[in-house]
């Protein structure tokens, strides 16, 4: 059978809603008997860390950002040095429950600041000069499958391609549940060709029809989620995780980071999505009974600069501050949040977390994966996850 371009295209229209790395099945290593849910939060632009978790008590705050710096009456205090941008406000409740975890000044060593290589580093997990095929997560799940009755190792809610969970284990992109069951529909009575090309392909459809069978039917969620479109990945991921079968990690996005003029109020309206998103994804979490076996953790690809530009925005940056989340999760601030009085060669931000040290917590504290085998080195874990794996 001749696999022509019309064929091709026809059966690659389906490739978004289907699996990655189907040629890594024979894995490494059996995985942990239990796995634990990681919902990943990309924050996609570069979020100014800077105006999320502000140093109100340090006077060049003020001084840098003479039209970006926050009213302090407005913030959400943490402690007496710093506070949350006041759209967080439903994140300090989250606060004083202790189960939110602050991870202040996280980057890494000569920071890449284009939004594609920056974000390539962060979805590999590798150095500035480093080029690497496979996702942290796809090597991880490469190497440490999942139990086979999970339907996936991991999914990703909405575009932007596979990011870390790429190029290994078993990884599905999707945009609704009914629609990735939907799609698959179409892929379990076709006859088997025999171009080679085209068998592939069709035998990639067909594990996407195993797993939607999996992924249609659990527990149903009756949480009402913001209409916000961060507010409705937030849902689908909830719904994901009140599903019978087993899934290792979800990843949502909320666009629109890039804040180079007319920051303050782009700025606010985004917090507030992911602040009321969290925390309606936490309160379902809880309704399902997963909560406690859930973490959900923010990333972005840089953050922004210390001094504000004359377009009333911040350009491309370097460190920035990220968020934990979970009824397991050890809350406070963790790191150091970079000191404005200190900054480098071209006026960045020093980071105090390697970002890599971050991803070795959850390999390390929440699945208990060898975090070296996966990061190639070894990285110190934090204490915002107790050493539960």
């Amino acid at each position: 059978m001749k696999l022509d371009r019309r064929d091709f295209l026809r059966l690659a229209a389906l490739a978004p809603i289907g699996f990655s790395g189907m040629g890594r099945l024979a894995r490494a290593a059996a995985s942990p008997a239990a796995r634990k849910l990681v919902v990943l939060v990309e924050l996609r632009g570069g979020n100014d860390g800077l105006n999320t978790v502000v140093p109100f008590a340090d006077p060049l705050y003020a001084r840098f950002r003479p039209r970006l710096a926050l009213d302090r009456e407005r913030l959400v205090d943490l402690d007496t040095r710093v506070g949350l941008h006041p759209s967080l406000e439903k994140l300090g409740d989250i606060w004083f429950t202790g189960e939110l975890a602050v991870v202040q000044g996280v980057g890494y060593p000569q920071a890449n600041l284009s939004h594609f290589r920056s974000i390539e580093i962060w979805n590999t997990a590798s150095a500035s000069n480093e080029y690497l095929d496979a996702g942290w997560l796809g090597r991880a799940f490469a190497r440490f499958p999942s139990p086979s009755q999970y339907a996936a190792d991991g999914v990703v809610v909405g575009p932007g391609g596979m990011g870390p969970l790429a190029g290994g284990g078993r990884s599905i992109a999707l945009n609704e549940p009914q629609e990735f069951v939907k799609n698959a529909r179409l892929a379990r009575d076709s006859a088997e060709p025999r171009n080679a090309a085209l068998a592939r392909i069709l035998q990639v459809e067909r594990n996407v029809a195993v797993a939607a069978q999996r992924l249609d039917g659990g527990a149903s969620v009756t949480t009402e989620f913001p209409t916000t479109p961060f507010g409705r990945s937030a849902q689908v991921a909830a719904q994901l995780a009140a599903k019978d079968a087993g899934i290792a990690v979800v990843r949502v996005s909320l666009d629109g980071f890039d804040t180079h003029a007319n920051q303050p109020a782009v700025h606010a309206a985004l917090l507030r999505q992911l602040s009321d998103g969290i925390a309606a994804l936490r309160s379902a979490l809880i309704d399902i009974g997963r909560w406690q076996s859930s973490v959900v953790a923010t990333y972005s690809e840089f953050g922004r600069r210390p001094r504000e530009n004359q377009s009333g925005g911040t350009d491309h940056g370097t460190a920035s501050s990220h968020f934990v989340l979970g009824g397991a999760v050890k809350g406070g601030l963790y790191g150091d949040h970079p000191a404005l009085d200190r900054l480098d060669a071209n006026g960045n931000l020093a980071f105090a977390v390697d970002f890599r040290a971050y991803y070795a917590t959850f390999l390390e504290r929440w699945w208990g994966m060898d975090s070296e085998a996966v990061l190639g080195r070894r990285f110190a874990t934090l204490d915002f996850i107790p050493n539960l794996a």
